[in-house]
């Protein structure tokens, strides 16, 4: 049966108009997007089947090209529009964030980290460079996958903290589906950078892991 032979309460649309955004499901908030479903689907079928085939709405929009060519619907235009509702939220989680740009507590600073490593399907490092009152100057992107060369990564940060007059330093690096704890690597890269810019009277405030749901702080460890 097509969505217009619905009994109008059941229409996603009408729903939405009725109640609100925050009332649909998932599955209703990807079938008003994809507009039309496929053959045998409808539009709310089409989306329960590619929430189930990926595991999740953040997983559907997180997904390449060439992953979602894989399912029933999905051609260059459905791609391009859950692509750009990804790149969409993305600039206006990163706009809210910019209109606090002072970091107050490691509360601010790991929801600012959250939202920074959002779609990130890779181990990515970070350095935020912040000046006398926390605020953020500049963030450099020090390597993608494993921290290895800590001699690298540390020349890097020690440049970019001279470069832009930074006054203290926040490392931070996102566990892709794994546990927030930090493994010995990050202890031994941590602590090498500390003791690299104490050198040059620049302080390591501290070092974030974060993953999807969480973050974890090496200072409140003790790990610093």
């Amino acid at each position: 049966m097509s969505i217009k032979n619905w009994p109008q309460h059941d229409r996603p649309r009408e729903k939405l108009l009725k109640h609100g955004a925050c009332a649909l499901s998932d599955t209703e908030l990807l079938a008003i997007l994809l507009r039309t479903g496929t053959h045998g689907m409808t539009a709310v079928d089409l989306a329960r089947y590619l929430i189930d085939k990926t595991g999740s709405l953040r997983a559907l929009l997180n997904a390449d090209f060439k992953e979602l060519s894989q399912y029933k619907g999905m051609g260059i235009a459905s791609y391009a529009q859950l692509a750009v509702i990804r790149e969409i939220s993305q600039r206006m989680l990163e706009e809210e964030i910019r209109r606090q740009p002072i970091f107050t507590s490691p509360a601010a600073v790991g929801k600012y980290l959250r939202l920074y490593f959002n779609h990130e399907q890779v181990e990515v490092c970070i350095a935020m460079l912040l000046n006398q009152s926390n605020e953020l100057i500049h963030t450099i992107e020090l390597a993608r996958g494993t921290i290895n060369e800590t001699k690298v990564y540390t020349r890097e940060i020690a440049k970019a903290a001279l470069k832009y007059h930074a006054v203290s330093i926040i490392l931070a690096h996102n566990h892709p589906g794994r546990t927030c704890q930090p493994s010995d690597a990050d202890i031994k890269f941590t602590l090498h950078v500390k003791t690299a810019l104490n050198l040059l009277d620049i302080r390591l405030l501290d070092h974030f892991i974060v993953t999807t749901n969480s973050t974890t702080s090496m200072a409140d460890l003790n790990l610093i």
